[in-house]
């Protein structure tokens, strides 16, 4: 690889003795790698478990499988997924994903999280946050809100708010250049120290947000001592009463550069492509943040229209707080402020669609339920999974009375839809339609 004459210079004055083998590393195959999803019903046992990790496998899944289109797996390079498990937010927290297209740090926070607290989901591009609310909803999570914000509008909203953030900054990308080597004509010799400083920028939005006594996980996709352990060294400049916590250095990750509490990912030592992490916790006494909470918002006919189909179609009653935007039902999380001054990409969970005389249950409701959150549903096979996510109705070979229904593909949930006659008529929504 044609590596930044100034980016081999840096390098090599920074890594001594390692540097050849850290410059062959980008010779070598970027390395491929998975997170199953716990949030999911019914497993299946994957090999190449990536040691100490919950949830990581070494390897490649096809994106038109049922695992991946059920949500069951979700695609993260091995050095990426250390981030969220540095994290390792506990149930009940009230987490900050803030720079978190498209989605691999939020799905394995919420893996977590276990669909207790909540999770805002927040990233400032449009397009890339509409990215990151299709892979939220094929993740399957009903404690999270994704927004499109800036740091600075998100402050004003969730003050002292949030146990725990997270913060992938904007960054020189250096880590990425074996596995996306375009990434390598934005950089230049100044690039590590621009990138620094609007990283801390945005931090300095995001500790108004951090309540007393929480935690502050700060990573990037990079090298650059300009942009780890110096925005790390800033923050501790700044904010006194924040303290280092240490990573464990696993599967060959390594110290920072004189602050060996922090960890470094080279591909060289770590199989995976490059990452810094660092962990910094309020020392402050906990203090317990109240606000002004959101409340239902729904009529006496919706409301009987919901629980007419929850009482019919589900096997106990979903926790949070009802809302109502135009005809569309939503399930926020217990504990929201007031968002209506937020950009809001997903307003947590889309139940369905209130239509003349009824309700019609959404594709993310059939997502997030287990099987046996729900009276009604019927399995698939292989075959009519390819028929029906190509947009065309399934004939069953079995006779069920009419009416909704889960559908499942391998034990796990493809949304609901309508059984006429003996024919699954197809509600898969036609911008995610492919050809298996």
């Amino acid at each position: 690889m044609n590596l930044p004459v100034d980016f081999i210079q840096k390098y090599e004055k920074l890594l001594g003795d390692e540097a050849p083998a850290f410059f062959a590393s980008f010779d070598d195959e970027a390395v491929a790698a998975f997170r199953t999803n716990p949030l999911k019903k019914a497993q299946v046992a994957f090999d190449q478990a990536i040691p100490q990790t919950p949830w990581g496998h070494y390897g490649k899944i096809s994106g038109k499988s049922p695992a991946h289109t059920t949500g069951l797996v979700y695609s993260q390079e091995p050095a990426a997924q250390m981030v969220a498990q540095v994290a390792s937010p506990q149930k009940g927290m009230r987490v900050l994903d803030l720079s978190a297209a498209p989605g691999g740090k939020s799905t394995h926070l919420l893996s977590y999280l276990d669909n207790t607290g909540l999770l805002v989901s927040n990233d400032i591009s449009t397009k890339r946050s509409k990215v990151l609310a299709e892979n939220i909803e094929r993740f399957g999570a009903r404690n999270v809100i994704v927004t499109n914000e800036s740091s600075e509008r998100l402050a004003k909203v969730f003050p002292a708010y949030f146990d725990m953030i997270v913060f992938d900054g904007p960054c020189s990308g250096e880590g990425m250049f074996r596995k996306d080597p375009a990434a390598m004509q934005y950089w230049h010799r100044d690039y590590p120290s621009e990138c620094a400083a609007l990283q801390k920028e945005i931090l300095q939005e995001a500790l108004k947000m951090l309540a007393v006594g929480g935690s502050l996980v700060y990573s990037t996709c990079t090298w650059s001592p300009e942009e780890n352990e110096g925005v790390v060294s800033w923050l501790l400049e700044e904010y006194p009463y924040l303290e280092l916590v240490d990573v464990p250095k696993i599967n060959g990750m390594v110290v920072g550069i004189d602050m060996p509490e922090v960890a470094r990912m080279y591909p060289h030592h770590f199989k995976g492509e490059g990452q810094f992490v660092a962990r910094l916790q309020d020392t402050r006494p906990k203090e317990t943040v109240t606000c002004k909470q959101a409340k239902s918002n729904l009529t006496k006919q919706q409301q009987t229209y919901w629980q007419d189909f929850a009482a019919q179609h589900l096997t106990h009653s979903l926790e949070g707080v009802l809302q109502v935007f135009g005809e569309q039902l939503y399930l926020l999380p217990e504990g929201l402020p007031d968002l209506k001054k937020v950009k809001i990409v997903r307003n947590g969970l889309h139940l369905g669609t209130f239509k003349k005389g009824r309700f019609e249950p959404s594709f993310a409701l059939g997502l997030a339920l287990s099987s046996d959150e729900v009276h009604h549903t019927i399995e698939i096979d292989i075959e009519q999974f390819a028929i029906y996510v190509s947009g065309n109705v399934v004939q069953l070979n079995q006779s069920i009375p009419n009416g909704w229904y889960q559908v499942l593909c391998q034990g796990n949930g493809l949304g609901f839809a309508k059984v006429t006659g003996g024919v699954l008529k197809n509600f898969y929504p036609k911008g995610l339609r492919f050809q298996v």
